[in-house]
């Protein structure tokens, strides 16, 4: 079962450090971003494989929106 990566907040993603087709454990950061000049990292939520990376360094997210997919 796949499982989404939201953003909790609106943010700059800074650094995207997990890639699509690598392996991540329950805690390992998937991406940076940044808030009010505060680096807040993503971790990731479940084990697995990352199968989708939605989003680039320097884009702006939006509260919920999808920033990976780990299946």
């Amino acid at each position: 079962m796949a499982v989404e990566i939201q953003a909790e907040m609106v943010a700059n993603v800074w650094q995207v450090v997990a890639q699509e087709g690598d392996d991540v454990v329950e805690g390992d950061t998937v991406l940076v971003l940044e808030s009010m000049k505060m680096e807040i990292p993503v971790l990731a939520e479940t084990a697995g494989v990352v199968a989708e990376v939605k989003v680039a360094e320097g884009d702006v997210v939006q509260e919920g929106d999808v920033l990976a997919v780990i299946a």
